[in-house]
C-alpha cells in the first residue's frame, strides 16, 4: 500500500465538511470521534479505548500513552465538554466511549482509520487518517496561539522543527514565502 500523506485539514469548512461527511455517511459515534479527536490532541491509540467514566463530568483526563508509555493529562474545555455530554448522555458509565459493533469491546485503529478515510473520500480527498485528527488540533492550535513551545510539549515531540513539520507549518510558511516570489 502507497505511504499516504496525511494531512491537517487547515479551514473551519474543511473540518465542517468532514463532519458533515461523517454525520452523513456514518453514525453519531463516528462524528463524534472526529470532534474529540480535532479538540484533544491525541493519537488515535489513545482515544479509542476511552471509556465514558474517563470523561464524564471530567475537566482532566489522565491517560498512559500507548505508543510512548509517558502519562498525559488533558484539559477538556467546556465547549467540548457539552459535545461530551451529548454524546454520552445514552451510555453506561462503564461502556467504551467508541463501541465496536463486538459487544463489549472498542472499535479498533483499523476500524477508525477505516471510518475517517471512508468520510475523506465522500469529500474527495485521499489525504485524511487517524492522523488528520492530531495535526488539525496542532494546526489549529498553533495558528491560534503562535507557540510551538507548549504544541512540542503537548505532542512529546524533541524539537519544535518536528512539531512544526508535523502539522504541516513549514510546508505553509515556505509556499507563502514563494507565493508572491517572481523574478
Amino acid at each position: 500500500m502507497a505511504q499516504r500523506n496525511v494531512q491537517p485539514l487547515r479551514t473551519q469548512e474543511e473540518i465542517n465538511e468532514m463532519k458533515w461527511a461523517l454525520q452523513r455517511f456514518g453514525i453519531e459515534r463516528d462524528r463524534f470521534l472526529f470532534i474529540f479527536g480535532i479538540n484533544v490532541g491525541l493519537r488515535i491509540s489513545d482515544i479509542v479505548p476511552l471509556k465514558v467514566s474517563d470523561v464524564k463530568d471530567a475537566k482532566h483526563v489522565t491517560i498512559r500513552e500507548k505508543k510512548t508509555k509517558k502519562v498525559k493529562r488533558f484539559y477538556l474545555n467546556a465547549k467540548l465538554r457539552e459535545d461530551i455530554d451529548n454524546y454520552i448522555s445514552t451510555l453506561k458509565n462503564d461502556s467504551y466511549l467508541f463501541p465496536s459493533r463486538k459487544q463489549g469491546f472498542h472499535i479498533s485503529t483499523v476500524q477508525a482509520y477505516r471510518i475517517l478515510t471512508n468520510a475523506g473520500k465522500m469529500l474527495d480527498r485521499d489525504d485524511i487518517g487517524t492522523h488528520t485528527l492530531r495535526k488539525t488540533f496542532g494546526y489549529h492550535h498553533y495558528k491560534k496561539n503562535k507557540d510551538v513551545a507548549t504544541l512540542q510539549t503537548l505532542f512529546n515531540h524533541s524539537n519544535p522543527k518536528v512539531t512544526l513539520k508535523y502539522i504541516g507549518i513549514t510546508d505553509d510558511e515556505v509556499e507563502a514565502t514563494l507565493s508572491d516570489f517572481y523574478l
